[in-house]
């Protein structure tokens, strides 16, 4: 009985491609981050300073993955890009726009208001307390 279960479930185990993960990872990233450098460069071509042209292009790239997560075509790139299209604020964006989506149905309490985080609000929560934990480290480390 052991034994069958542990074929049925090597069966359905989904094979693990970690060499062309990673190389579907780099190309989406890669891509993200060239537009975002377009953007950058764009910017400073009109006469932006740095500070500036770092805004618009984040602010720029949250929106445009809020556009592509409405038009439901992020999630078929977080799919074939995995971690490359995850990690950038891209992914962030996405991972708030897809809830608030999904739950606008249920209306604008009960269901954007209380699942719009559903997904970002673990990555906010435990940044914030890894940020408040090292810097207290790093105060720590200061003082002595």
């Amino acid at each position: 009985m052991k034994t069958q279960y542990q074929k049925y479930v090597k069966e359905k185990t989904p094979k693990n491609r970690l060499g062309s993960n990673m190389v579907k990872a780099f190309i989406t990233g890669g891509i993200i981050c060239t537009i975002g450098e377009a953007i950058n460069q764009y910017g400073q071509y009109l006469g932006l300073d740095q500070k500036t042209c770092g805004a618009w292009t984040s602010l720029l790239l949250v929106l445009l993955s809020v556009i592509l997560t409405g038009m439901n075509l992020y999630p078929k790139i977080a799919k074939w890009g995995g971690a490359g299209a995850l990690v950038p604020i891209t992914g962030f964006a996405n991972s708030v726009a897809a809830p608030a989506i999904e739950y606008k149905k249920e209306g604008q309490v009960f269901g954007i208001g209380c699942k719009i985080f559903t997904i970002a609000g673990p990555v906010i929560l435990y940044g914030i307390v890894i940020s408040w934990v090292l810097g207290l480290l790093y105060w720590v480390g200061i003082g002595l």
